[in-house]
């Protein structure tokens, strides 16, 4: 009588196996979701880098940079409805929507502000200036490695945005 083969897996290798994917699946979810936020925070500092070129062609032409527009969340010009910076978006210095990948409710997550000269103890004579901030950046603390700060002798707005620059008008 020949004896019967064994095909197929038993319960524990099954078991094994299912246990082992679910572990691959769990590292690849989160090195994604890491890259995800990376992605993310690479866009912010590019949005960024788009509105400061474009303040200081602003600026080149006017002598000034504009006045903040917004008069919701303080003062600060922010894009929750996808118009930051009316002003450079009306003369197609920026695209007119200039949004943050994730946060846009509320005051969303970039900010813009021309504060008057003398402002915070601020060199008067440097002229009015503006703050450009990030609040919330995914992958770093406070601040982010590449935030070039920005502060005058009573205020320090590093301490409220993640990234944050700055630039006066004289």
């Amino acid at each position: 009588m020949a004896k019967p083969s064994k095909k197929g897996f038993t319960l524990i290798e099954l078991l094994v196996v299912t246990a082992i994917i679910g572990l691959l699946a769990s590292i690849v979810l989160v090195s994604v979701n890491t890259a995800r936020r990376k992605a993310r925070d690479t866009r912010r500092l590019a949005d960024m880098r788009t509105v400061v070129t474009a303040l200081e062609l602003y600026y080149d032409t006017y002598q000034a940079y504009p006045n903040s527009d917004n008069e919701g969340c303080g003062g600060w010009d922010t894009p929750g409805d996808g118009d930051f910076i009316g002003t450079l978006t009306t003369l197609g210095l920026i695209n007119g929507k200039i949004m943050d990948p994730t946060t846009n409710i509320d005051c969303g997550n970039y900010f813009y502000y021309k504060y008057w000269a003398g402002y915070a103890g601020c060199d008067i004579n440097r002229g009015d200036f503006y703050v450009l901030g990030i609040a919330d950046m995914e992958t770093s603390g406070n601040p982010h490695p590449q935030s070039p700060g920005w502060h005058c002798p009573n205020a320090d707005w590093q301490a409220i945005f993640e990234w944050v620059t700055g630039a006066f008008e004289h």
